[in-house]
């Protein structure tokens, strides 16, 4: 709860995944991945409940192993390779009412923490939403585009202005870690980032989003040294 509001976190595993095979079940460290976000989730001081959205019976079952109130069986047309994420909550918040806010949670981003979490929510106070960022490696004021006939052109104008490094303005990148918002908000706008939208800013070794075979590999090592 945040200043008297309640928080649902809802965190959506489906069960396909073309890049990395049954991802959300895959041990990570001696656990399956999903079970990294879901005790970050339990250890937060501000979520009052969450549900994992799935389709899949295993994914389910690791979660109701979890916590028995904890699985949310999603529509057979919110499983497939082509239903977004908005859809997903917005069942969620329909299926399970009475939040004012809501974090979305993707279990691909297992060294998420539990401060992440209430860090996030706490940033959004007086806001609509909240989304969590890390700094980009690269800066686009040094990108340049390939025209039609081969010549460069800057990304950015005015990036030639900037000859070291240091003298760059810092840039973020969505890490895909973090997606806080009010409920009603979500519901009127039908997005998780508007103009009004604020930042939360974790560290790039808290940032990996697994997306690959080689993403799992890092994370396993970061989760076991800790």
């Amino acid at each position: 709860m945040l200043d008297g509001m309640k928080i649902l976190a809802i965190v959506p595993a489906r069960g396909g995944s073309k890049g990395v095979p049954r991802k959300n079940v895959r041990p990570v460290a001696g656990k399956p991945l999903i079970r990294w976000t879901l005790e970050a989730a339990k250890a937060s001081a501000c979520v009052d409940r969450i549900v994992v959205s799935s389709d899949d019976d295993e994914i389910l079952s690791v979660a109701a192993a979890f916590d028995p109130s904890v699985p949310l069986r999603r529509p057979a047309e919110l499983a497939t390779d082509v239903a977004g994420s908005l859809d997903v909550v917005l069942h969620a918040l329909d299926a399970v009412p009475g939040y004012e806010l809501a974090i979305l949670l993707q279990p691909t981003s297992p060294l998420r923490t539990a401060e992440d979490i209430d860090g996030c929510l706490t940033a959004m106070r007086g806001k609509s939403s909240c989304v969590s960022v890390c700094a980009a490696e690269e800066s686009p004021y040094w990108m340049y585009r390939l025209e039609g006939d081969g010549k460069l052109s800057r990304l950015i104008e005015g990036g030639d202005a900037y000859a070291r490094r240091q003298d760059l303005p810092a840039v973020y990148l969505l890490n895909g870690a973090l997606y806080a918002f009010r409920s009603d908000w979500l519901r009127k706008t039908r997005a998780f980032v508007d103009k009004d939208t604020v930042g939360f800013v974790m560290p790039a070794e808290r940032s990996i989003d697994i997306d690959t075979e080689a993403d799992l590999l890092r994370a396993e090592r970061a989760l076991a040294s800790r």
